[in-house]
């Protein structure tokens, strides 16, 4: 039986009802095994292969579906067990929009949240990696940032071309309020000939990202955790400091 998303009359989040699904209904919907445990206090969220949006790819296609992770983030969100979230990212990139709406999901979350960058944050996955209170990237690890790209027929006029740019500021200035990166740093990434083959931009890895200003720490997982568990007792802190001065 599929984990049910409808209403819960027993007042049971999803990430609740889920835990009552197979392995084998969470691996196909989720791409995990458990996706929440009652037992830890720490959420994990993977965003791998390409973020799908409006379009359905290819089966063949590795693809995260933004349907499937809002729900999970507004579910952390409501749980009260959950008090932190680690979002562990190996991306190529994706739809622009269901990758701003996983960005803005994630930034406005209450609790703690650290990204880790595995393997690649790329194109959209900027906005992603950058979205939480901390982020890590593996020494490894790459980020290719670009300019928006359009796939499909464009009808030519200004309409069009102003929409296409008003889609690159929103980018622009999601990446610069969330990470340290100047705006003039990120476009001259952006814009910079004869690095890629065919196309312009830039691919970072993990100590020039941290360089740039996009991630703030060269880690891996163990430090990633350590560092959201650190960001949890603060959090603590504050809500107990909150709760004593009402």
């Amino acid at each position: 039986m599929e984990p049910d998303f409808s209403e819960h009359p027993n007042g049971d989040s999803p990430l609740h009802t889920m835990k009552d699904g197979t392995v084998a209904d969470n691996i196909e919907r989720l791409g995990q095994t458990n996706p929440v445990s009652d037992e830890s206090n720490i959420y994990c969220l993977t965003i791998v292969g390409q973020v799908e949006g409006h379009m359905v790819l290819p089966p063949q296609n590795k693809t995260t579906k933004y349907e499937h992770i809002i729900p999970q983030l507004v579910a952390a969100e409501q749980s009260d067990r959950i008090e932190g979230v680690l979002i562990i990212l190996n991306t190529v990139g994706g739809d622009v929009e269901a990758g701003l709406a996983i960005a803005e999901m994630i930034s406005s979350l209450s609790k703690p949240k650290v990204t880790l960058v595995l393997g690649g944050g790329h194109s959209i996955g900027v906005p992603i990696a950058v979205a939480s209170d901390y982020s890590f990237i593996a020494e490894t690890a790459t980020m290719t940032i670009h300019p928006i790209r359009l796939n499909g027929l464009v009808i030519g006029v200004p309409q069009s071309f102003e929409y296409l740019e008003k889609m690159q500021e929103r980018v622009t200035r999601f990446i610069t309020t969330h990470s340290r990166i100047t705006e003039g740093t990120l476009r001259e990434l952006m814009l910079r000939t004869g690095e890629l083959a065919r196309d312009i931009g830039t691919t970072v890895v993990g100590p020039d990202a941290v360089q740039y200003g996009l991630i703030n720490e060269i880690g891996g997982l163990g430090i990633a955790m350590g560092k959201l568990r650190q960001l949890i007792s603060e959090y603590r802190s504050m809500r107990t400091g909150v709760g004593m001065t009402q």
